[in-house]
């Protein structure tokens, strides 16, 4: 039997390679069964003097910043020979390599040379066309920011039915409510569970936290994740403190979330989730300057208890109907689409987990300016039914029970009706298909919380709309000329990356090729650090990963919701009869319009 050495890759899992034959801790050389019969000598002076290391460097751009991959590839007479890659975690071990590259290649292939002088000049041409920005780019389509986008085909003209949730759907906030979310957490934490008095001085930051992060409640993380459930190099904090690439893989070992991992990490969703996510990663830091042991999964427990003790408290709800300029948007433009839909003949219900009182003041104060003295906001709803305790409302067999609204009682008595003039509590969707006879295909349900609104109505044959209140801001910034100009020129650098390192069949690693190598994604970073803080500085956009992948919210979005938009209201610029369709080439987010690298080479 023969045998073939090599330096031990970093991280190498032995049960993951059978010709493995041994791979010491203590020694930097590992050992494989060979495919051949001929003899190899095991000291590393004998493998230096056959110089027979060969890499191929591959780098994983559409990923990382900063961490190059480096690939071990050995070979011996011809075409029996056993080959082995691997990947490295750093720039350092990139350079190791570069450095015995250079013991090993003395000399270049010229027609190697000459590829990289011709990408080197594609890449010199490109950068002149980088100083201003093309033309072409202002005629290039835009995408609506109050536009409906399908993720399934709907014909509004079969659609009898509109449900609607209440908080962040029917109701639009400011920027006020979620620094008053974090604040009566905070000081919940501190009165009732005993957290430090400093944790008094935290202040909510509305430039940190998006929509749809994940906390690791085992190692304290709160961590963007990519469609495919990986990490987000640049968007894993600990604390308040970014993780590096090498952090990331020293604690996680891969950016991909398996199966086991999953279990353990909880996703933020609803619209408390902006300050939960803020408060979770102000402890976290807190400790970690105080030098106090913690537990993760406590700290997480104990944030998501005190903001569901603000919710069901009613504290929250108090504060915002105290002062409801500070914290609520008039909006005319509802009242004009619910009306639009009556005088359509559809029927209306409004299905929230908000209780009636905070629900009648909101829609009073929302719609008043626009409602006539004597009539009632409740008039444009067949059934209302407040308290639903969704998403149990979906899968329980709770009875409804009807609400006084004069005496704020609940009543005893059985509910076989829901009437327009009656406001009812609690319930079930089977009790409520039962009662009103109204079929799965012939209803859309509008909400905001991907799981606790739409995964349930979804399930019920429901239609679904997801109300996305960013997803206006983030179109906005996609639409911008600085920001395509962005998109285009990180296009057309992978375009050069992927030449380049299609180029290194070889060990001819020249000073050429390294020096284009770094140049070009020197550039590619900045266009993609550029194009995030447009959106977000810690956790870039909402929708997309800085590597222009979906992102895990998006993954939600094409799983739960036939089409999203900013707000209800925009299905008034949309007739009632209107066909929505899944654009034929849809390969991301229907809302998303990719800026060519085709027009910098004209």
């Amino acid at each position: 039997m023969d045998y073939l050495v090599t330096p031990k890759p970093k991280g190498l899992n032995v049960h993951l390679w059978p010709p493995l034959l041994h791979a010491s801790k203590s020694s930097d050389f590992c050992i494989f069964r060979r495919r051949n019969h001929h003899q190899i000598h095991l000291s590393s002076t004998a493998m230096a003097s056959r110089r027979s290391l060969l890499s191929s460097l591959h780098c994983s751009l559409l990923q990382r910043t900063s961490l190059y991959c480096a690939g071990f590839q050995q070979e011996f007479l011809g075409s029996s020979s056993w080959k082995y890659s691997t990947i490295a975690s750093s720039k350092q071990r990139l350079l190791k390599i570069e450095d015995q590259q250079k013991k090993l290649a003395n000399e270049s292939d010229p027609t190697f040379e000459c590829d990289i002088s011709e990408i080197r000049e594609q890449f010199n041409a490109a950068k002149q066309r980088f100083l201003k920005i093309p033309d072409a780019l202002k005629d290039m389509p835009k995408a609506n920011p109050k536009g409906i986008y399908a993720n399934k085909n709907l014909r509004l003209d079969n659609i009898k039915v509109y449900g609607f949730d209440y908080d962040y759907t029917l109701a639009h906030y400011s920027s006020n409510l979620q620094t008053l979310i974090y604040d009566l957490a905070k000081q919940h934490l501190v009165n009732e569970f005993k957290y430090p008095e400093s944790c008094m001085e935290f202040k909510y930051d509305p430039s940190f936290p998006i929509r749809g992060l994940y906390y690791d409640k085992v190692k304290g993380c709160l961590m963007k994740l990519d469609f495919f459930g990986s990490i987000e190099p640049g968007s894993c904090y600990f604390g308040r403190r970014k993780l590096s690439h090498e952090e990331i893989d020293e604690i996680y070992g891969t950016r991909h979330i398996g199966r086991d991992q999953a279990g353990k990490l909880v996703c933020l969703m609803d619209f408390f989730c902006f300050s939960e996510a803020c408060l979770i990663a102000d402890i976290v830091q807190h400790f970690v300057d105080a030098k106090l042991e913690f537990d993760a999964g406590y700290i997480y427990e104990d944030v998501n208890r005190a903001i569901q003790h603000v919710h069901k408290s009613h504290s929250v709800h108090k504060g915002i109907l105290s002062d409801p300029q500070k914290y609520l948007v008039k909006n005319g433009q509802l009242l004009s689409f619910l009306r639009k839909l009556k005088d359509k003949g559809k029927k209306l219900f409004l299905l929230t987990n908000s209780p009636f009182f905070f629900v009648d003041g909101g829609m009073r104060f929302m719609l008043e300016d626009s409602l006539a003295q004597q009539d009632s906001w409740r008039e444009l709803f067949d059934v209302v039914i407040a308290k639903a305790k969704k998403p149990d409302f979906y899968t329980s067999e709770h009875p409804f029970r009807c609400y006084d609204v004069e005496k704020d009682t609940l009543e005893f008595s059985k509910v076989d009706s829901l009437l327009p003039d009656k406001v009812y509590y609690h319930g079930c969707l089977k009790t409520f298909l039962q009662i009103t006879k109204w079929k799965g295909p012939e209803v859309i349900y509008f909400g905001d919380h991907l799981f606790s609104d739409l995964r349930g109505p979804s399930k019920a044959g429901w239609h679904t709309a997801a109300i996305i209140h960013e997803l206006e801001n983030e179109i906005s910034i996609q639409n911008d000329d600085s920001y395509r100009f962005e998109q285009a020129k990180f296009h057309i650098i992978q375009e050069l990356l992927g030449k380049l390192h299609a180029k290194v069949v070889n060990c001819q690693i020249s000073e050429a090729y390294k020096s284009l190598l770094w140049e070009l994604n020197d550039e590619r970073q900045k266009a993609r650090y550029t194009m995030k803080e447009m959106f977000n500085r810690s956790f870039g956009a909402t929708f997309l990963t800085d590597s222009g992948q979906e992102s895990a919210f998006a993954y939600h979005i094409h799983q739960y919701a036939d089409v999203y938009t900013s707000k209800p209201e925009n299905f008034f610029f949309y007739l009632p009869e209107a066909w929505l369709h899944v654009p034929y080439d849809i390969k991301i987010l229907p809302h998303h319009v990719k800026v060519s690298s085709d027009l910098f080479k004209t």
